[in-house]
């Protein structure tokens, strides 16, 4: 399901041909983009930094030249054609639609998601520790704290050698730090593709790859995207190559080597519904609003550019499980060497839940959740309504293909997509409990077979009548937290898929809601204290050892101030892990009027922490805060109005 076009505006077509792009004007003003470097040659070595595709041996992959449905199966399947695809969308629409318009009047976004080895016997006992390690590295050199080593992460800032650029209010700012203090070298002013303005908060993240960069930003109102290349020849003088403007909110973009993948919801249409009146007033409404379904078309369900869908029918497929959220998940990708040549992969459902691997894209698709979207494209947001299984599909990654290879099924709920993971042909989710399960939580391992992902083992009961607060996977081990009034921490042993088990558990009063590895033998958790009844206190920073894994133990703790919030809770982006210096560097903020927020130095030494506050920043740019490695040993902070460099020392 994934097709190439040339400068890609497609109308879905069936029988012909798509027609070409309408032109769009050649000279963009881009408020948002800005490079700067010395050398050219320098910026194109910095920036090129990427991972090179892997391909699994597995039955799930895709051999070169492959159609790209020839595995699919019953659960995710092309229309025959562009009338059957959209009477999927009708005959769906017509099931949820009533006398106040979607769910009873209420827009419903799925912002919660369901909203980056040996094999030794099962029965083999092994000295605790040996052989499970939680050293996988997730540093970045791009200056991102990212998920998955060798998959890059778009942000609101990113560095390659002496050039650090950074994102504000639809600015792309390029400054010099290889000097005494950081240079401002351009600004650059990112529109949409119609000329408008890019407003909003934060108002854009970019990644960098082979000398350009790629800004993504969401208008206000989270239904349109616009995708700007940057060509950074000369950083003092940036050019707009491409801009793009889609109807769809970017949810998640990845950088795997040169390729850009932009993943994309479509939601429910916006129609003009009826409200009941009158003795007969919710019939006649209904009827009206299920007349008004029946007439979309398929722009109103497909990403659009100018009103005009640009994934060809041939490229969605349709889940044979109609209780998955309506609507459309696109992935694009393209190269920034040739933006106008973009590939798009889409499934009929409206999920956010999403993960990528260094050859892998999951998605899951939970059921419909009512509320709010975030302008935070990976902010963790919490999981949706509990339903009792969740689907999932599985996407091999090949240059700027993204084809369908395998689906299937977990029985519970899947949180976000830090409760994914896939090492050697292994998918590996953590799910908590449903109308199908029971009160825990588990961690339950899959393998492709053929079209299918069927489970392979898992691990049950964890944290009875507790939700998971924050998974970390490694290798061949995962680190899960639950929380209700205490905080069990468990390490489960993944070194044999089939046969996964828990080695060890904790449990302490409050909870990590993110989880870095320090070394093979530390782990660090922000998160939140909480006394013995489960309220919460004040954020935290913990301290584990887990070089005995049946044994885990938590051996220092910082405790922030009453009703504090560690970022990193929300956004892992706002944690830093400086290995030479032993020290984090995390985002302590407190107060919902008259924010403020400090960076919490935090140096380890023989087991133990000790903290110094930093206040930086105040109001709503407190969520805008980084601390990013330079090459030159140094750290830059960036605030929401400067950029400086942060003395560790004090």
């Amino acid at each position: 399901m994934s097709r190439s076009r040339s400068a890609s505006l497609i109308a879905p077509s069936c029988h012909a041909e798509p027609g070409p792009r309408p032109a769009r004007p050649t000279a963009m003003s881009v408020r948002r983009i800005t490079t700067a470097v010395a050398a050219t040659t320098t910026l194109a070595a910095a920036v090129g930094v990427g991972y090179l595709l892997g391909t699994d041996s597995g039955s799930g992959d895709v051999p070169p030249g492959s159609p790209p449905i020839a595995l699919a199966n019953a659960d995710l399947a092309v229309a025959a054609s562009c009338d059957d695809l959209l009477q999927s969308y009708v005959d769906r629409g017509i099931e949820q639609v009533g006398p106040y318009g979607w769910g009873g009047g209420i827009v419903a976004f799925d912002a919660g998601g369901a909203a980056e080895s040996s094999s030794p016997s099962a029965g083999m006992e092994r000295s605790a520790g040996s052989g499970v390690k939680t050293s996988r590295s997730t540093s970045n050199e791009s200056g991102t704290n990212v998920q998955e080593l060798g998959v890059d992460e778009s942000d609101v800032v990113k560095v390659a050698g002496p050039l650090l650029l950074r994102m504000r209010e639809g600015e792309l700012l390029a400054y010099d730090v290889s000097g005494a203090e950081p240079s401002l070298l351009s600004t650059t002013r990112i529109d949409d593709s119609r000329g408008n303005g890019l407003v909003g908060d934060p108002g854009g993240e970019l990644l960098l790859v082979g000398g350009r960069a790629v800004v993504t930003g969401t208008s206000p109102d989270g239904l349109e995207t616009t995708i700007t290349t940057v060509d950074l020849a000369d950083p003092t003088s940036p050019s707009i190559v491409d801009s793009t403007t889609v109807r769809g909110r970017a949810s998640a973009v990845r950088l795997h080597g040169d390729v850009v993948r932009v993943v994309l919801q479509t939601g429910l249409p916006e129609l003009d519904f009826s409200f009941p009146d009158g003795t007969f007033g919710q019939i006649r409404a209904e009827l009206r609003n299920r007349s008004l379904v029946r007439d979309t078309t398929l722009s109103d369900w497909l990403p659009t550019i100018d009103g005009e869908p640009f994934v060809d029918c041939s490229d969605v497929a349709v889940p044979d499980d109609e209780t998955v959220p309506l609507g459309t998940t696109t992935v694009v990708a393209f190269d920034p060497a040739t933006p106008t040549e973009l590939t798009t992969t889409a499934v009929a459902t409206d999920s956010d839940t999403a993960y990528f691997s260094t050859d892998r894209f999951y998605l899951a698709a939970g059921s419909a959740t009512w509320g709010g979207w975030t302008d935070c494209m990976d902010c963790r947001v919490g999981p949706g309504m509990p339903s009792g299984t969740t689907p999932l599909y599985a996407f091999a990654l090949d240059g700027t293909t993204t084809t369908y290879v395998a689906s299937g099924e977990v029985e519970g709920t899947i949180a976000d997509r830090w409760s994914m993971d896939a090492v050697g042909g292994s998918l590996r989710v953590a799910v908590g409990p449903s109308s199908e399960t029971g009160n825990f939580n588990s961690v339950v391992t899959l393998r492709e077979d053929g079209s299918d992902l069927v489970e392979d083992g898992r691990v049950d009961d964890l944290g009875v009548d507790e939700q998971i607060k924050s998974v970390r996977w490694f290798d061949d081990l995962a680190i899960v937290v639950t929380f209700r009034q205490t905080d069990p921490l468990y390490a489960i042993d993944l070194t044999d898929p089939a046969s996964p088990r828990l080695l060890g558990e904790l449990k302490i009063p409050g909870f990590s809601e993110y989880l870095h590895p320090l070394g093979e033998h530390r782990l660090i958790g922000m998160g939140q204290d909480a006394d013995l009844n489960g309220m919460t206190r004040g954020a935290q920073a913990a301290l584990f050892d887990v070089t005995d894994l049946t044994n885990p133990r938590q051996i220092d703790v910082v405790r922030y101030d009453a009703e504090s919030y560690a970022g990193a809770a929300n956004d892992p982006r706002q944690f830093t892990w400086l290995p030479e210096q032993r020290v984090a560097l995390t985002v302590v903020s407190q107060g919902w009027s008259g924010t403020t927020g400090w960076v919490s130095v935090l140096s380890l030494d023989d087991g133990s922490m000790t903290n110094r506050m930093v206040e930086v920043e105040h109001g709503s740019d407190v969520a805008q805060v980084r601390l990013v490695p330079l090459s030159s040993g140094r750290v830059a902070l960036v605030t929401g109005e400067d950029v400086s460099f942060f003395d560790i020392a004090g």
